[in-house]
């Protein structure tokens, strides 16, 4: 049994925000930090003071975490990026809030005695003395310190403080891992209520020294105890008067934790079992339960529903069987074939999850060489005349500047370009698209063949594939390539203009061109002679994608399963640590990495082109790293240079390390490996939420004239699919009442040390 804590994070968007460059706006973007951990960074959004991000995060953490927090910076080319301010939620807040923080927030400034983080080793002990008994303090180290100075380390100290004698530890320089082993001593005095205070200080030559944090123990307790050893967290000075907020503006965020106790596997088989069973016969269950979790899903939790479903089924095997079914009851309520998969419904949600798990790095190969022409020419596009501005084209030397007509049909050729390479590109790929995926399109086209055979439908099938291959999947991910990971930063205005009308132009393609879509936007018209073209190539594209034999699919599937899945590669600079002196563009090599579930790889040029941030790398090497039983419970942050390590000074190279090795805070991703019991676990508590719903279900079902026929189980007794599931959801929920775990834990102010 272990208990999972997740974020859902979404930033939305600010306003208001103070300027803070001298041409009167800002340069802001957004850094989130778990436990001054920072794990996410927005892109930055360019000269506004109302930025809008629309950026999502799944965050996976210990459920022992406290905070956190949302930094709105403002980045500089020249200087250091300023803080204009920050949101800080609690993980109490959070745990008030069960759908979760939504709304705005007004940015407080950061203060910097409040931003304090790390732990320090202390050993306590009351010790016998000539007089009176003797509080000993033993300042043993300190790891993770704030860095307060420009080098990235601090020179830290500690103050240790108890009725009104202070004493301190030396200095040690340049270190956010300082060990000092120093063991100070006061005298008790009987009844004296006086706390003992021990402080972390960076001192500074010329300012003043900063605080670090402070760590403060009842001795009372202590005299109870006699001894008290371990790493403790250090605390924000919170002796300040809270002072009010300034006009630093607002965030707007939707902030959401979930935590899950997760059952051994054999609690979840016979809910899996059964959800298997019923996606195996299809239209022919009886209980058609499938049809029961759509209906009693509401439209907020649709697509979270969706998403768990697929997964769980994908991990079965059952992904393509699990969508058809999806399909074929789609295609029974709906009578007018251009209606059909244009609702947000569980099919439609469960097949846009299902090709950015299984299609995404098929996206990549077939996309991105486009979108990264698009943002490397930044050319003025712009097919409506009623938005040319001539003067935004300017002119070209001593040419005299472009007229409307000359912008218009410049654009419309540059549209034509990239419309061409995207269809050319995509009628390359059909070997390249994951088998799973050109095998469930070609379940989606029987089976809208079928239900459509007439004539003048001809082009249902091919719309139906269009509807979720161009209209949910390429479209959006040419209008926000930032959310697709195609692109480190979100477009400027112009390019996110090109890419509206590229984006566009898609649609009218995947539409097959029809009257419908051409009424809308007549100005897109200069675009025909490409679309018309377009709709023969991908109606050519779909004919092949869809034609694949069960034979190659499980030759293909099996194929892939030989190779270990990429989880993450990209470009990494590494340091070349043999030279010397100061840290030039010729001491780093760009190299391109390749990580497995197996392996990290590298290579002098890459095979393809995607993101590389270095939290995507952290979070990927710890996702990879989970289930490796020889990783150390600590490491060196630094390199061994010269005689000692650089993090903690420590001239020992053999020397445990002077951090622990945090493996749990990971980013989540449509690539991640599945976790089985996790989605069994959230598939119990939605079916647990809308039980009385079910109950009410199977009442009018067992109720009605028209009863399906009954399985017979192995004892001859009638079996009840709805009946099935109440019963395994009362199961689990007695598994749950059992177990050990009640709420999630409160972390102590003392952390026990990491053992290797």
């Amino acid at each position: 049994m272990a208990k999972r804590s997740s974020l859902f994070i979404r930033i939305v968007e600010g306003k208001n925000l103070p300027a803070k460059d001298i041409t009167g706006s800002s340069d802001p973007y957004c850094i989130v930090k778990v436990d001054h951990e920072p794990i996410i960074r927005t892109a930055t959004v360019w000269k506004t003071l109302c930025p809008f991000w629309g950026e999502e995060y799944q965050v996976h953490l210990l459920p022992t975490f406290h905070s956190v927090a949302f930094y709105v910076m403002d980045e500089d080319a020249l200087s250091r990026d300023d803080v204009i301010g920050k949101v800080c939620l609690t993980r109490d807040t959070l745990a008030t809030h069960p759908k979760g923080f939504s709304g705005w927030a007004h940015l407080t400034e950061v203060d910097p005695d409040e931003e304090v983080q790390g732990e320090i080793h202390l050993r306590l002990e009351v010790v016998p003395g000539t007089r009176a008994c003797r509080l000993r303090c033993s300042v043993l180290e300190a790891r993770d310190l704030a860095p307060k100075d420009r080098n990235g380390a601090s020179d830290p100290f500690v103050r240790v403080r108890y009725n009104g004698r202070t004493q301190e530890t030396s200095i040690v320089k340049k270190s956010r891992y300082p060990r000092w082993n120093e063991t100070f001593e006061f005298e008790l005095e009987e009844g004296a209520a006086e706390a003992l205070c021990v402080e972390a200080w960076d001192w500074d030559l010329v300012s003043r020294n900063d605080f670090l944090g402070k760590v403060v123990f009842n001795v009372q307790r202590l005299r109870a105890a006699q001894q008290e050893e371990g790493w403790f967290r250090l605390q924000p000075d919170q002796s300040k008067s809270q002072r009010e907020e300034g006009n630093l503006g607002s965030l707007q965020l939707e902030v959401r934790l979930r935590d899950e106790m997760v059952l051994p596997s054999g609690c979840y088989q016979p809910l899996v079992q059964l959800l298997c069973r019923e996606v195996k016969l299809g239209t022919q269950s009886p209980g058609q339960l499938i049809l029961l979790i759509e209906e009693t899903t509401s439209t907020e939790c649709r697509q979270d529903v969706a998403t768990t479903l697929l997964k769980l089924f994908l991990g079965q095997g059952l992904a393509k069987d699990f969508l058809d079914l999806l399909f074929q009851l789609e295609l029974g309520r709906t009578s007018e074939a251009n209606t059909l998969f244009r609702s947000n419904s569980l099919a439609s949600k469960s097949m846009e999850s299902f090709l950015k798990v299984a299609g995404m790095r098929y996206l990549h190969g077939v996309l991105g060489p486009i979108i990264d022409r698009v943002f490397e020419e930044k050319k003025y596009v712009e097919l409506d005349p009623s938005k040319v501005e001539v003067k935004d084209v300017g002119c070209s030397g001593l040419h005299r500047p472009h007229t409307e007509a000359e912008v218009l049909e410049q654009s419309a050729q540059t549209l034509s370009a990239h419309l061409g390479a995207l269809l050319s590109s995509l009628s390359r790929s059909v070997r390249a698209c994951p088998a799973v995926v050109r095998a469930t399109f070609r379940q989606l086209f029987r089976r809208v063949r079928e239900r459509f055979p007439s004539a003048q439908d001809e082009n249902v099938p091919f719309i139906a594939v269009t509807s979720f291959l161009c209209l949910r999947f390429i479209s959006p991910a040419i209008m926000a390539p930032k959310l697709f990971h195609l692109r480190e930063r979100h477009a400027d205005a112009r390019t996110s203009r090109t890419l509206l009308l590229l984006a566009k132009a898609v649609q009218n393609v995947g539409n097959m061109d029809t009257p419908a879509s051409r009424a809308k936007e007549a100005w897109m018209e200069p675009l025909q002679p490409t679309v018309r073209q377009g709709v023969a190539q991908l109606k050519d594209f779909i004919t092949k994608l869809v034609d694949i034999q069960e034979k190659e699919e499980l030759d293909l599937q099996r194929a892939l399963s030989l190779q270990a899945p990429p989880v993450k590669e990209g470009p990494l600079f590494i340091h070349r640590t043999k030279g010397k002196g100061p840290l030039m563009s010729s001491s780093f090599k760009k190299l391109h990495f390749f990580l497995t579930t197996e392996a990290l790889s590298f290579a002098k040029t890459p095979s393809s082109k995607c993101v590389n941030e270095l939290n995507q790398w952290l979070s990927a090497l710890r996702k990879v790293s989970i289930n490796n039983t020889g990783l150390l419970g600590s490491y060196h942050p630094g390199v061994f240079r010269g005689d000692k390590w650089s993090c903690c000074h420590q001239r020992d190279k053999t020397d445990l390390g002077c951090d622990k090795t945090r493996s749990r805070v990971t980013l989540q991703e449509w690539n991640d490996p599945l976790d089985h019991d996790l989605e069994a676990q959230l598939i119990y508590r939605h079916l647990l939420g809308v039980e009385a719903t079910l109950r009410e279900k199977h009442r009018q079902l067992s109720a009605g004239p028209e009863a399906g026929p009954v399985l017979m189980g192995p004892g001859g007794a009638p079996e009840d699919p709805v009946a099935q599931l109440l019963q395994v959801l009362q199961d689990l929920q007695e598994a749950h009442r059992s177990s050990p775990a009640g709420s999630p834990p409160s972390e102590p102010s003392r952390v026990l040390e990491l053992q290797t």
